[in-house]
């Protein structure tokens, strides 16, 4: 029996039922999108693929997801914009305020003790989050001593990242975010403005290393005094989520900071009992063991 395109409401109720054409299909899909191309998106969780998968359906104009398949395998563009689809881009200057307090309270006294720190943004989408910590630790004194590493899967937003530009109209929301969160200064002074956008001042941008990094597929980066990784686990299932918190133990130093989200936890995890909890309410976890100065 041929397979019909159902719409809205009753192509979520037919996938939670278990379609089996259509769960062939994805499969099909998802193991073609990772032999191809090497992006593996199988272990993310099934109601945020399902959602981000009916959207790149929906945007390619086609009836099945095997349509979709031949595109995406066939036109290299094509899987760029799909890309784009399956990227995960929300964010913000001082997202979450709260815990930018918490890290300048908690963190940034222990970071100041070494001569050098490193810090790793995973999933760091189009780079505010970035830029919010860089100001931090400037505000701090201690920008000049740190290498902020910012990953992503995602080229475009990498790009926007690297340029630091952004809507100028966000600007009175991020300034707000920013007093909430500690911030000492003028937040206007760490950008200029024109033609409706905001480019935030090179001396921010100069202690960022922005560079494409899978956290599916890659492997891990060495000694990171904090990595930073919030609100992207919840996109995916137990399984990656596993493997994902182990790259993270095993980049981090004994003593380093992991950052999580407001929605994410260590428990019932492999690696809970190599941490212990700094802040519970902020998800701030440092990996058990004495931190040494070098």
């Amino acid at each position: 029996m041929p397979l019909t395109l159902i719409t809205g409401k009753e192509k979520m109720n037919g996938m939670a039922r278990g379609n089996g054409s259509e769960k062939i299909e994805i499969e099909l899909l998802l193991e073609g999108i990772l032999k191809r191309y090497g992006y593996d998106f199988r272990h993310y969780s099934h109601a945020s693929l399902m959602r981000r998968l009916r959207r790149a359906h929906e945007q390619a104009h086609v009836a099945r997801f095997t349509e979709l398949l031949d595109k995406l395998l066939h036109d290299e563009k094509c899987f760029d914009e799909f890309l784009k689809t399956m990227s995960i881009t929300v964010t913000s200057m001082f997202r979450d305020p709260l815990f930018y307090r918490t890290v300048r309270e908690k963190i940034v006294p222990v970071l100041k003790t070494f001569p050098f720190v490193k810090i790793w943004h995973a999933g760091c989408a189009t780079g505010e989050e970035v830029y919010s910590m860089a100001l931090l630790l400037h505000e701090e004194g201690f920008l000049t001593r740190t290498r902020i590493y910012a990953t992503d899967f995602n080229k475009h937003s990498l790009d926007t990242g690297e340029k630091g530009v952004y809507s100028a109209k966000c600007m009175p929301a991020y300034a707000t975010n920013y007093r909430d969160a500690g911030g000492t200064g003028d937040f206007s002074n760490y950008y200029s403005t024109g033609y409706g956008l905001a480019k935030f001042k090179d001396f921010l941008k100069d202690r960022i290393t922005f560079s494409y990094h899978n956290l599916v597929t890659d492997g891990v980066f060495g000694e990171m005094n904090l990595i930073c990784c919030r609100n992207v686990l919840i996109y995916f299932d137990k399984t990656l989520q596993e493997r994902v918190l182990s790259k993270f133990t095993e980049s981090l130093r004994h003593g380093g900071f992991l950052c999580l989200g407001n929605k994410e936890s260590l428990n019932f995890t492999a690696v809970k009992n190599q941490f212990e909890t700094v802040d519970a309410k902020q998800r701030i976890f440092r990996k058990c063991g004495v931190l040494h100065a070098v």
